[in-house]
């Protein structure tokens, strides 16, 4: 146990073991329900495009962030334990061990992107023309909040099932988990839906809202 614990606060591994121990935590809170699924675990300030780049488009960043460093962990924790049993010099065992850093990153993007196609059906979005049909719907909230760049909601489609998408709102009306909005138009470019809520669309006029 002593040698797996020194395994895992070695260079590069401590590096993803901080963050595993994030997620590791995240998961649990929101498994209790002290958190919302999306809450304080957000990569939203990544632009959709970078990640749909990356082949990491289509899934909610918590699941894409937590299967980067579950993967990137595992990768250099072995990594790690073979270069223990080489016995090479300080200097070399640096050089390695960032070329163990790079293996580990890459292969995490590798794994991550691979598992995109299967668990992005759990998480449907959509084609572009379809996410449009969800203008002029009612969502619910299912982040702990609803800002101009962060925000997650729960929408039900034409044929009766339900869609995890990322939405922002440009004004300061609260928006709180389990709330309801309507999504008023849809960022091509960010991949996101433009919303208001519910209590204040009767009315009004949803344009007056949208970004200049």
């Amino acid at each position: 146990m002593a040698e797996f614990f020194g395994t895992a606060l070695s260079f590069p591994t401590v590096l993803f073991s901080f963050l595993l121990l994030v997620v590791v935590g995240y998961w649990l809170l929101v498994l209790t329900g002290v958190l919302d699924f999306g809450d304080d675990l957000d990569l939203d300030g990544v632009p959709g495009g970078i990640l749909a780049g990356l082949g990491l488009g289509g899934l909610p960043s918590a699941v894409v962030f937590s299967l980067l460093v579950a993967v990137a962990w595992f990768v250099s924790l072995a990594g790690t334990a073979l270069l223990d049993g080489l016995g090479l010099g300080a200097v070399a065992r640096i050089a390695v061990s960032v070329g163990v850093l790079l293996v580990a990153a890459l292969s995490a993007w590798l794994v991550t992107r691979l598992a995109a196609v299967p668990l992005g059906r759990l998480f449907p979005a959509g084609t572009e023309s379809s996410r449009h049909a969800f203008v002029g719907s009612l969502c619910t909230v299912r982040t702990g909040r609803v800002t101009a760049d962060f925000g997650q909601a729960e929408v039900a489609a034409a044929d009766g099932s339900s869609a995890i998408v990322q939405v922002r709102q440009p004004g300061a009306e609260p928006l709180h988990a389990g709330d309801q909005a309507v999504i008023y138009d849809y960022d091509v470019e960010g991949e996101f839906f433009w919303v208001t809520p519910a209590d204040f669309a009767a009315g009004l006029d949803p344009s007056r809202h949208a970004p200049t």
